[in-house]
């Protein structure tokens, strides 16, 4: 099979080139940035080929002869649907580590013409929203059902460029919550739950995570929050930012400042992932997770799936639909553990 990797000068990118080379893999690198892809390209050995995603003919002409795409250039919500709709066009399988909801949900809305083409659509593949969306399938086979769904995670090491972009514009945005099956705006943080992290408990607030859309795809639970441990001034600051006046300003210094955990902080780092689920008479039952740095996890599970395209189902796909609710625990430093029902 020909794979290709888009955005892969990116921070998430070069770490997924750089183990599927490891690992004797060979995707095609691309993207938009030929002075920066042409070094890695030659560092790793492997076929490169540049392209943007403002003109549907260039990517198609940049998929030619590919059989799927492990699309990792953020910002999402600009660049996902024109990949997306490039592959179902050129019939490539497709798969992203978006962790936006209105992204799954575009992405979602696409799932038909996806069937019908034979396309798996397959977004958030990485930290978002592996962990998370294989809790939320694992809770919701103990507890048939449930009604109601918290996950909550913690993450370390630092975040990367795309990914404090992409958090930053969330932020502002609002918070989002599944309602009745349906999404709804709240104000960020405006819920907190006691999660019982296995490195122990942890007041988290609510913010819009992408399991709002994911987790209800693959569950059907209709009540759905997500939530984060964030510090006062951390929250105070994304409610400032909602304004408007500092926002163009703080996303510009992201991208000047933010360059993502080194190699050390990736050794040292970890992540962490707590779900209940409560059904209508009070039952409850939950599950841990925790893992390795979230960019290492990320790495792990792209190359695990963009190998297992060609075998999935058409259509949208959550990872957990399409991989199993035990996937997560097969990642390298998993454990995942669901506590009995009570």
């Amino acid at each position: 099979m020909t794979w290709l990797l888009y955005g892969a000068t990116g921070y998430t990118g070069r770490l997924i080139a750089r183990r599927a080379a490891a690992q004797g893999l060979r995707p095609v690198l691309a993207g938009r940035n030929a002075a920066k892809l042409l070094p890695l390209a030659a560092e790793l050995g492997l076929e490169h080929r540049v392209f943007g995603l403002s003109e549907p003919a260039a990517i198609r002409r940049g998929l030619a002869g590919v059989d799927a795409v492990a699309h990792c250039a953020g910002p999402f919500a600009r660049t996902a649907l024109p990949m997306a709709a490039a592959c179902i066009e050129t019939g490539t399988r497709y798969l992203d580590i978006t962790g936006e909801i209105d992204v799954f949900e575009s992405l979602y809305a696409l799932g038909p013409r996806a069937a019908a083409a034979g396309v798996t659509l397959l977004p958030g593949a990485g930290f978002d929203v592996v962990p998370t969306d294989c809790v939320a399938a694992l809770l919701a086979a103990r507890l048939p059902d449930a009604t109601q769904l918290d996950l909550a995670f913690l993450t370390g090491g630092g975040p990367s460029p795309g990914t404090a972009r992409t958090a930053l514009e969330g932020a502002v945005g609002g918070g989002r919550i599944r309602a009745g099956g349906e999404i709804r705006s709240v104000p960020f943080g405006s819920r907190q739950v006691r999660a019982g992290f296995v490195s122990g408990p942890r007041t988290v607030v609510s913010v819009p995570w992408g399991d709002v859309s994911t987790a209800y795809h693959s569950t059907g639970i209709p009540d759905i929050t997500t939530y984060t441990a964030l510090p006062g001034p951390a929250l105070a600051a994304t409610r400032a930012l909602r304004l408007g006046p500092l926002r163009g300003a703080v996303s510009a210094a992201v991208g000047r400042l933010v360059r993502g955990p080194g190699e050390r902080a990736l050794g040292a780092s970890s992540c962490e992932v707590w779900g209940r689920a409560r059904d209508a008479a009070g039952n409850t039952v939950t599950a841990t997770l925790t893992g390795p740095s979230p960019y290492r996890l990320t790495a792990d599970a792209v190359l695990r799936i963009v190998v297992r395209l060609a075998e999935l189902p058409a259509g949208f796909q959550t990872p957990s639909r399409a991989l199993g609710a035990d996937f997560a625990g097969t990642l390298d430093g998993v454990t995942v553990a669901v506590a009995a029902p009570r």
